[in-house]
């Protein structure tokens, strides 16, 4: 077996990952790290997330830097603060023997001034967002005339989140004579437009199948009615009561309010979402990390660069827009070769969105039986069983044992084991001891589609409306502000038709099944001071288009998934995650059309 040692990297590099517990590279180590320190190829490099990446493009890197010139040598991009800090650290950590090595990470959400304060000192390698990269750059603060070396890291995610025309300015404002090295858990059709117009003659190095998710990760799905999601969630987590997991949910709104339900529920959770100060989101890590917190719910965004290695669980609350982006979730369980176990919770209309995950990923998913109540119970007695058999017991409760026989001298031994299971469990036995079976049955020769009055969204693909909100081109309105206003409200962009921008107002194109959550969800939130107001206008018969307004219809549009278990009124998030600072000026005209 190869060892970092027959690698060639310097001995200063040896000496730290020794440190760290480095022993033997990973496949993605042995595969690319010759490659780099060898020859001067662009490389293409598809690897699933947490196999050792960092590690393949960092060790190689830091062994032919300079550190002499103080000039910046590298520049390194990912998609969010959270792993442009994982990859500045675990950068630190591979050079800690280099002397005057310089690393510098800048990102949003970050007070700007500081991180400029940092750059001015001189540094050899940036570590960047795209969007803050962008700011220096404009600011002429960073001068990247002598990069060598352009790595982008997580580049489908950079192109999921919007990033393309950022990561489009700073490619072209590298050195033309540079290595570009990228980096990504699957390969769709813009990362291969980047390698064609941004690299030259790239090897593509593969571990694994393409898109495919870790081996060490089985796949689970449980089919339940769309208004018994949360049950469901409660259900697994208390069936598995080593659990460790992450939770994952479509929007921030979502990911707050399953948080707090689980937090009023009693379990040791917590979420993680872009309306979090950094502070908060460091403290919410710190916890987790720790395991004082046993449930962490999260977006994808957030969970950018989160690095643990001992998940037992990922749990998808919903099914991610892309089937792409279900291979970055499960890949946050199964990693440093132990098992993991990746969960999705569907209503009967999303299995086809099982399948499509199954082609991209080119693994099978195992169809789950949501556990009975009393399943749970005994999972939970077996448990308690075991604690009780581990516990250590210390010398000094001998003395007490003359107290605990006169208090307990006409108690005999199985009434006294009853009494103490009863402290922890009698709640798991009031609590399920009616609990409905929350799997879907199905009607021999009929497919379950659920009860219509539980698909509170039902999927009509082909109805359209418009959409009335109270903001137009004199609030200096654009198409992208829409965009990213309709997607904090759980919209996706590619479920948007047109966008017709009047002065006072804005009518929008969506599929009438989502009209009637967007106007909920909207109509009386603050934007930019003003208060909006949101309004379903008649139905329209326009469809889905391409780039001028119409769309694709064939996507899913159901929007039943929002459905909480909980009353409607019960209004625990502030609305405040839609303010936000005005970006870029209109353009001449009344109207625009998107």
């Amino acid at each position: 077996m190869i060892t970092f040692q027959q690698l060639n990297l310097n001995q200063d590099i040896l000496n730290a990952i020794t440190d760290l517990g480095f022993q033997t590279p990973t496949e993605v180590q042995q595969k690319v790290i010759p490659k780099l320190l060898t020859g001067n190829r662009d490389i293409v490099c598809l690897a699933q997330t947490g196999t050792g990446k960092t590690a393949a493009f960092g060790l190689p890197l830091l062994n032919d830097i300079s550190t002499e010139s103080r000039k910046v040598q590298a520049l390194i991009l990912s998609p969010t603060r959270e792993l442009c800090r994982q990859i500045t650290a675990d950068l630190k950590n591979y050079g800690k023997y280099i002397n005057d090595l310089g690393i510098t990470a800048v990102y949003g959400g970050a007070a700007i001034d500081s991180q400029i304060k940092a750059l001015r000192k001189g540094c050899e390698v940036i570590v960047a967002t795209p969007g803050r990269m962008n700011d220096l750059l404009d600011r002429k603060v960073v001068d990247l005339a002598c990069v060598r070396t352009l790595i982008l890291d997580e580049a489908d995610e950079m192109l999921n989140m919007g990033f393309k025309e950022e990561l489009d300015l700073i490619l072209e404002r590298v050195p033309q004579e540079r290595r570009t090295l990228l980096f990504s858990a699957t390969m769709p059709m813009e990362i291969e437009a980047i390698a064609r117009n941004y690299m030259s003659n790239p090897e593509i190095i593969t571990v694994g199948p393409r898109n495919s998710g870790s081996n060490n990760v089985k796949h689970y799905f449980y089919m339940v009615q769309a208004k018994d999601r949360y049950l469901a969630l409660k259900r697994i987590a208390d069936y598995n009561p080593d659990i460790y997991a992450m939770i994952f949910c479509r929007t921030r709104q979502e990911t707050q309010e399953v948080a707090d339900w689980l937090i009023r529920d009693g379990y040791n959770a917590d979420s993680l979402h872009g309306e979090l100060s950094q502070a908060q989101r460091d403290l919410v890590m710190k916890r987790f990390k720790e395991k004082k917190l046993t449930l962490l719910v999260a977006t994808d965004v957030a969970a950018r660069g989160i690095d643990v290695n001992d998940l037992t669980h990922v749990i998808n609350y919903n099914l991610p827009d892309e089937a792409e982006q279900y291979t970055h979730r499960s890949g946050r369980t199964g990693r440093a070769d132990k098992n993991g176990i990746s969960i999705a919770i569907i209503n009967s209309r999303e299995q086809h969105k099982i399948r499509q995950i199954e082609k991209v990923l080119g693994k099978s998913f195992a169809a789950a039986k949501i556990p009975t109540g009393e399943e749970v119970c005994s999972m939970q007695m077996l448990h308690l069983l075991k604690q009780v058999e581990e516990t250590e017991v210390k010398d000094e409760i001998g003395e007490y044992l003359n107290i605990i026989s006169t208090k307990w001298d006409g108690i005999n031994k199985d009434e006294l084991i009853m009494k103490m299971l009863s402290i922890e469990f009698n709640r798991f036995l009031d609590y399920y001891k009616h609990a409905p079976d929350l799997n879907i049955r199905e009607e021999p020769g009929r497919r379950s589609t659920g009860s219509s009055k539980d698909n509170k969204y039902p999927a009509t693909e082909k109805d359209h409306c418009n959409i009335k909100l109270s903001l137009g081109y004199r609030a200096n309105i654009t198409p992208r502000h829409i965009l990213r206003l309709f997607s904090a409200s759980g919209v996706s962009g590619k479920n948007v038709g047109s966008i017709d921008i009047q002065n006072e107002f804005s009518l929008i194109s969506v599929p009438s099944n989502m009209a009637e959550y967007i106007c909920e969800n909207l109509n009386g939130t603050e934007y930019r001071g003003r208060i909006l107001k949101v309004q379903k206008e008649g139905a329209t018969a326009e469809r889905f288009s391409n780039g001028n307004g119409n769309r694709n219809s064939n996507r899913n549009s159901n929007r039943e998934d929002y459905q909480s278990p909980w009353p409607r009124g019960d209004k625990r998030i502030s609305r405040d995650g839609f303010k936000r600072k005005s970006s870029g000026k209109p353009s001449s005209g009344k109207k625009r059309k998107r």
